[in-house]
């Protein structure tokens, strides 16, 4: 049976990111629609009370269904989905997966996205004023941590993960060209994970998140830029 994919997201929501990633690394053609999470429409609302982003319609022959959260839009590609696993070929590297994922998705966003993006990019967005600095400066500080991690990471494995790129990739990915948007990556003080970011970033799944413009917030000329 054939099947249509509508994929509600923000293209500064990480958790989007990565199923743009996902879906793109697997060749899921998926019509995109752009959402404001802080001001949803009524019909978005009925496809998801919280307003929150992404959400996948499944559209068949002669129903549809409604995926919400990138966990289960991403979960649900590796079960139906013919194309190489981004979980990896055995239980462990499932699970080990899965471990890293949580920690970019929700590690890392509480302690640095959310505090860099909210305050560089949604706070313009939604015009709720100037940045705090306190709050970027707690950003910037913890953001440290992660990239140390992903050279730690990188300096035992091909990938994050394992020898393949699997959605921790991604999902560490997605956080990152989040933050990439605004420019506020130090990335000179942390060689080896930028070239783990150069790497995926010159994967073909990368290039329409490279293609992102939000209208009033423009990225730096190094966001797109491959030898960055």
């Amino acid at each position: 049976m054939s099947l249509s994919y509508r994929l509600h997201h923000h293209p500064l929501d990480p958790a989007s990111r990565r199923v743009r990633l996902a879906m793109a690394e697997k060749k899921i053609p998926f019509e995109a629609i752009v959402e404001k999470p802080w001001d949803p429409r009524p019909a978005f609302l009925q496809l998801s009370p919280d307003g929150d982003v992404p959400v996948l319609v499944i559209e068949g022959a002669q129903d549809s269904f409604v995926l919400a959260s990138s966990n289960a839009i991403c979960e649900y590609f590796e079960e139906t989905s013919e194309a190489p696993s981004l979980l990896g070929s055995d239980a462990a590297t499932h699970a080990e997966v899965r471990r890293l994922v949580h920690w970019f998705e929700v590690k890392m966003y509480l302690q640095c996205t959310a505090l860099i993006l909210g305050e560089k990019a949604y706070k313009r967005l939604e015009g709720r004023g100037e940045p705090d600095s306190h709050i970027l400066r707690a950003g910037h500080h913890n953001i440290h941590g992660h990239l140390e991690y992903i050279t730690w990471l990188t300096e035992q494995r091909n990938w994050l993960a394992g020898d393949a790129i699997t959605l921790a990739d991604l999902a560490a990915a997605a956080q990152l060209s989040c933050i990439d948007y605004v420019n506020d990556v130090p990335w000179d003080r942390h060689v080896q994970a930028k070239e783990w970011y150069a790497r995926i970033k010159s994967r073909p799944c990368f290039r329409s998140l490279l293609g992102d413009h939000v209208a009033g917030l423009m990225p730096p000329k190094s966001y797109a830029d491959l030898d960055f």
